[in-house]
């Protein structure tokens, strides 16, 4: 598979309409079996569909959840793309932020590595105890 930016695009619309379907099942048209999931880049990740479907489960509440996302591929080569992307959380906490997806691909077209970099408002931007001067 010849990676493009409109099938990463396409990629990222699925994945958002798998967010909104209730249980993890369209999961395997998305990761391989063996994929890793990284929700930052050290945090310890979930391999494989079942630890991912798990991690699904925990984080999100379910096919009603109040929420937009707005993307834009911002580079692919060969078998990696990088996405940015806005998400605004309609509910009562009205939680926002930006994140960027570092994607890696298999030949099918479904994703085998998984790292997110999300960013919100007011998060520090120098580690504690260091000094941006």
């Amino acid at each position: 598979m010849a990676l493009s930016r409109q099938g990463v695009s396409a990629w990222v619309a699925g994945y958002e309409r798998a967010w909104r379907t209730a249980g993890t099942g369209p999961l395997a048209e998305l990761f391989t079996e063996d994929a890793t999931y990284r929700m930052s880049p050290y945090e310890e990740g979930a391999t494989g569909l079942t630890e991912i479907g798990m991690l699904w489960e925990r984080e999100r509440q379910g096919p009603d959840e109040a929420f937009t996302v707005a993307h834009e591929v911002v580079a692919v080569d060969r078998d990696t793309a990088v996405v940015r992307l806005e998400v605004r959380y309609g509910g009562p906490e009205r939680l926002q932020y930006r994140d960027l997806w570092i994607l890696r691909f298999a030949a099918d077209g479904r994703c085998r590595e998984f790292e997110e970099w999300p960013f919100w408002p007011g998060q520090q931007i120098v580690a504690e105890g260091k000094s941006s001067t």
